[in-house]
């Protein structure tokens, strides 16, 4: 665990007492910090009381006592209206951080190194891709952040252990020292607006990421949209700048056309395409954003291709779980609306797809253009009938209802049609909870369906890559 040593004999207050918010009041309390800690939530604050922690009224307590406030992120900062911390710091004039900055101010001196990932779409597989190769390739590793382990669990700061942390918009809100050694910055669409009022305030805090960088350090930006190729030209930080497209050819940066990687800063090219966890254009563009921070802390070209080639992919994200006779059966659970199923279905040709469930507002609609594609289509869950619909009379339809019943009958035609490249995909482009508490539930029910096939050949144990 992280001790807080910068935070020595000082008061905090800590708003937020769910599992990043108990271990940031254990790293101020290790550091010899004075915490109280509060939440609006009558049951957490109970069971912090039974773990020991230290509780303050918040509502009670004169932040003008306070030297800093130390906010959950899920807590609203400024939209739809600040929570009650907040104006209360703001009157008495406090600084309001999060655990994230916490981590920071305990960075300096220490040696270690600090990759941090951020973007709308793509930061966890980048940030998991990230820490992947940097373990592959034998360097002591912590990633947490946003994805996985708060980051005051994480193991102490020390000289050349890396550090990969996930940053959402949340956190880099509350993290004024922001400063990695390399900053990626995958892309921005509209998104959490409900939190940043405006689109261009929600582009800002992202831009945060590469604010306090300078000579010596990397700023990582996907260059596919408007908004992150405005960031990139308007960075004058000292820090080297890599601009990654996965649409056109750059100059003197990274780009992936084809499958295969190129940097154009040294003539370095690495294929994508055998590596079973990296398809489409979405996984190359996070590929290239984990070769670009890699080979700014001393990674080899053959050290990263290796890694990748070896990467298991996240659960429930275009992760390849089985095979049999040259079909691939692929969780993508994950994919909750029509946006990010189209990321699957537009990086395989002979798809028998698994949909449904509870739709989102436009349903398949959006997802025409991939038709083609799909062989046949296995519906289940509420959603059936309208994406019946939807994909039109004359498409190859099996109304499953359940998903045990989807997975066999899609094994079952995939394997007799015998197509080159066919995948059996459950990409659900749905909600899960007319059958499911969550999607990774659902992707675990897809896990254990599909392992129960006679002849399969899993690549995963106990729902984790092998």
């Amino acid at each position: 665990m992280l001790a807080a040593r910068s935070f020595k004999n000082k008061r905090v207050g800590v708003f937020g007492l769910a599992r990043s918010g108990t271990a940031c009041i254990e790293s101020l309390r290790l550091g010899g910090a004075e915490v109280f800690g509060w939440d609006d939530s009558e049951i957490a604050v109970a069971k912090a009381r039974e773990q020991g922690l230290p509780i303050g009224n918040l509502r009670e307590l004169d932040f003008g006592r306070l030297d800093n406030l130390v906010l959950s992120p899920g807590v609203p900062l400024t939209h739809p209206e600040p929570h009650w911390t907040v104006k209360k710091a703001r009157v008495a004039g406090i600084e309001i951080i999060g655990d994230t900055e916490v981590f920071q101010r305990e960075m300096a001196g220490t040696g270690a190194k600090f990759v941090a990932i951020t973007g709308t779409n793509g930061k966890s597989t980048t940030t998991a891709l990230c820490g992947h190769v940097f373990r592959s390739a034998g360097r002591d590793t912590q990633v947490g952040g946003n994805i996985g382990t708060a980051v005051c669990l994480l193991e102490p700061l020390v000289k050349d252990r890396v550090f990969v942390l996930e940053l959402s918009s949340f956190q880099i809100d509350l993290m004024p020292s922001l400063r990695p050694d390399a900053g990626i910055l995958t892309n921005i669409t509209p998104d959490h607006l409900d939190r940043h009022g405006r689109m261009d305030h929600y582009a800002e805090v992202k831009a945060r990421m590469f604010a306090k960088q300078r000579a010596g350090d990397i700023s990582i930006v996907g260059v596919d949209d408007p908004w992150c190729e405005a960031i990139a030209a308007g960075l004058n930080t000292g820090a080297e700048i890599v601009a990654v497209s996965v649409t056109r050819k750059l100059d003197r940066s990274i780009d992936v056309l084809g499958g295969v990687l190129h940097d154009r800063r040294n003539g370095t090219e690495i294929d994508l395409t055998p590596m079973r966890s990296l398809k489409g254009a979405h996984n190359w563009q996070n590929a290239a954003m984990a070769y670009a921070a890699a080979r700014s802390l001393g990674l080899t070209t053959p050290e990263i291709a290796a890694a990748f080639a070896s990467f298991p992919g996240l659960q429930h994200r275009m992760q390849e779980i089985a095979r049999r006779d040259g079909v691939s059966f692929v969780n993508d659970s994950k994919a909750t609306n029509a946006d990010a199923a189209a990321k699957a279905l537009a990086s395989f040709d002979s798809i028998y797809w698994i949909a449904g469930g509870i739709a989102k507002s436009g349903g398949i609609d959006p997802l025409t253009e991939y038709f083609p594609k799909i062989v046949k289509s296995y519906l289940i869950g509420e959603a059936a009938e309208d994406f019946a619909r939807a994909l039109g009379r004359g498409a190859a339809i099996e109304k499953c209802g359940t998903l045990d019943r989807a997975v066999a009958g899609a094994a079952r035609d995939a394997t007799k049609d015998g197509r080159n490249g066919a995948v059996v995909l459950l990409s659900p482009a749905c909600a899960s909870f007319d059958q499911y508490p969550n999607f990774e539930v659902r992707g675990d029910a897809f896990v254990k369906a599909v392992a129960a096939l006679e002849g399969i050949e899993m690549l995963i144990e106990g729902g984790r890559s092998c």
